[in-house]
């Protein structure tokens, strides 16, 4: 095989489906295909036309237009293209057209269609792509296990080893375990393990029987005991102690003894289990406290991705933790500030209302007060909401840069003066206006009278419908924001400052299918505010078929994900978690799924483009 083959044959090894053809089926390829070169603008399939020929980039890029001229995808290299009309056997439904200059290979019809009916991993490959999201979200999630499943003893592991040898006086040994607040200790000789004491053994074998704390310790441990090495899993460690009823069990490395765990580190696994730390943060009395407890909760959110928890569960535990954080802030301040004048219910907004907070969330929170409310009702409420909104930033919720909080007098009033905001959004929007505050129409009730805030919900459910510019408005507010086809090429990152050279998933992936739902939502007159619960909901209620419904909602987790494990990652080194992911931190995997994800995302803009008119606004 000459230079040239070499090279397309290495170009081909290297990605999918090609690199996962047999050997000796991938070799015969290179001398089938054609290269060829276009220039910058040069069309390599026109619209309506019939191609006899798969296209495979193997360098450049080229746009791939519907008949509206619309951008359907920028492809990388690897990519091939024209693949449905070589399929169905139909004209293309778009138009190929180089963006820069670039190297295609083109592979005959007919040795496309042979692959097909005889490598069932080639066939498969083209004809499954549109279930790769879904197929991708299942395997992330496919190995579920507690924290325990997955920690290795090394990682929980106390440092530094507490140990003493076996001529040691109990005396001594116990102002040992004292000065080191532990409740054993490893008896080595000779740098070897040779046996452990325990408070057990202290109280039942010294202190009970009468002896004298001077005697060497040697004569009341345990000897040659039960150990794992450090490599063992946490599961396997807790079996040991389960099965032979100990509390202490000695850990080595290479066969020396490196330290010892007891069922009490084994049980701080679950430490930031949220059911432990929501009963924490209910029993604290003062900010301080709070604010100390609270920062468990981004490890809450590390454990979860390392469990491969889905991203609606850990935005629901996420957001579950920090409506406990604001419940009991507002409990603090009745305490110090005395009853309220008056009913008032505390609602969260953006992404704490729709149940989807994560560790990178900031604040987004408004206060309803009864009708009753006087004037001179308003410095108790403006005390309560400075006390909760600081607490709360303590606490790691960053403040919000637009100003949407309760601290805001604007945000903080009767909910006759709401329900007139509301109703002016709706019958007379404005699209700036409506910019700012589609967070608001995320709202959930938190504490307090809970009726003010459901009132709300249930004003916007009933309105909304029935006011078609408003809804254009939110649907074109939905389209602006497309993910970006050309992200892998780099074409979509930002250019400067801290976040040079990333890509915002937030913006780009997240918020589009999050305005999505809303407006299939609102359009329906569904109360409902979680994403996945719209998109559930708009299915039911015929704004989504079936097809169009699963393809979202698989989008929607697998994107949300990789932001969880790029924030998760964050924490791990130590670093603010954010929403700006390098290109290069991403696998092949992340890539290929990511680049399915977010079409599917254009695929449903401009279908909601069109059903909404919003060329018009």
């Amino acid at each position: 095989m000459d230079v040239e083959l070499t090279e397309v044959l290495d170009f081909l090894a290297s990605h999918e489906p090609f690199s996962d053809l047999p050997s000796e089926v991938l070799r015969t390829l290179p001398s089938q295909l054609t290269a060829r070169y276009y220039r910058r603008g040069s069309v390599l399939c026109a619209l309506g036309e019939h191609s006899e020929n798969l296209f495979i980039l193997r360098s450049g890029a080229v746009d791939l237009h519907d008949n509206q001229g619309t951008l359907i995808e920028r492809c990388e290299e690897g990519k091939s293209m024209g693949i449905t009309a070589l399929l169905d056997r139909e004209p293309s439904v778009y138009s190929f057209t180089a963006r820069e200059d670039s190297l295609v290979l083109l592979m005959p019809a007919q040795l496309f269609r042979r692959l097909c009916a005889d490598e069932p991993v080639f066939q498969q490959y083209y004809l499954r792509r549109k279930n790769r999201v879904r197929e991708g979200v299942e395997a992330l999630h496919a190995g579920r296990g507690g924290a325990i499943l997955k920690t290795h003893v090394r990682e929980i592991l106390p440092s530094p080893m507490v140990a003493t040898e076996p001529d040691t006086s109990v005396m001594e040994a116990v102002q040992i375990m004292a000065d080191h607040t532990v409740s054993g200790l490893l008896i080595v000789e000779d740098n070897q393990l040779v046996g452990v004491f325990t408070d057990h053994d202290l109280r039942v074998h010294v202190v009970a029987a009468g002896h004298s704390l001077s005697l060497p310790v040697r004569i009341f441990m345990t000897e040659n005991p039960i150990f794992v090495t450090e490599e063992a899993l946490a599961f396997e460690a807790l079996l040991e102690m389960v099965s032979r009823n100990i509390d202490h069990l000695p850990v080595t490395r290479n066969g020396v003894p490196v330290g010892m765990v007891t069922s009490r580190d084994l049980m701080r696994l679950e430490h930031t289990n949220p059911i432990y730390l929501a009963g924490d943060i209910a029993k604290q009395r003062d900010v301080e406290g709070l604010v100390t407890v609270s920062h468990r909760r981004n490890k809450v959110v590390e454990q979860l991705v390392a469990q491969d928890a889905s991203a609606d569960d850990i935005g629901r535990v996420a957001t579950a933790i920090g409506d406990q954080i604001t419940r009991r802030l507002l409990q603090l301040a009745e305490a110090e500030l005395g009853e309220p004048p008056v009913p008032y219910c505390w609602i969260a907004l953006g992404s704490q209302g729709r149940l989807e907070q994560g560790p990178a969330s900031d604040q987004d929170n408004g206060l309803i007060l009864d009708d009753a409310a006087r004037p001179e009702d308003a410095h108790y409420f403006s005390q309560l909401a400075d006390f909760v909104v600081q607490g709360l930033a303590a606490a790691g919720y960053p403040l919000c840069p637009g100003d949407v909080m309760a601290t805001n007098p604007r945000w903080r009033r009767p909910l006759a003066m709401w329900r007139q905001q509301f109703r002016h959004w709706i019958v007379a929007p404005e699209s700036e206006a409506l910019l700012s505050a589609q967070t608001f129409f995320d709202l959930r009730p938190v504490h307090g009278a809970l009726r003010l805030g459901q009132t709300l919900i249930e004003q916007i459910a009933r309105e909304a419908r029935h006011h078609p510019r408003f809804l254009t408005h939110l649907a074109a507010h939905a389209v602006d924001r497309q993910p970006p086809l050309g992200f892998f090429r780099k074409f979509v990152v930002e250019k400067e400052g801290q976040h040079a050279a990333t890509f915002d998933i937030k913006a780009f992936g997240i918020g589009p299918i999050v305005e999505i739902a809303r407006v299939l939502s609102l359009s329906r007159g569904l109360p409902q505010v979680n994403t996945k619960e719209r998109l559930l909901a708009a299915r039911g209620a015929g704004a989504l078929n079936e097809e169009n419904a699963q393809d979202l909602l698989d989008a929607w987790e697998f994107i949300s994900y990789a932001r969880l494990q790029h924030q998760a990652t964050q924490m791990a080194r130590g670093q603010a978690p954010d929403n700006y992911i390098p290109p290069a931190e991403l696998g092949s995997f992340d890539r290929r799924l990511l680049r399915d994800a977010f079409q599917v995302v254009r695929k449903q803009q401009q279908a909601l483009a069109y059903l909404h008119r919003t060329h018009l606004t």
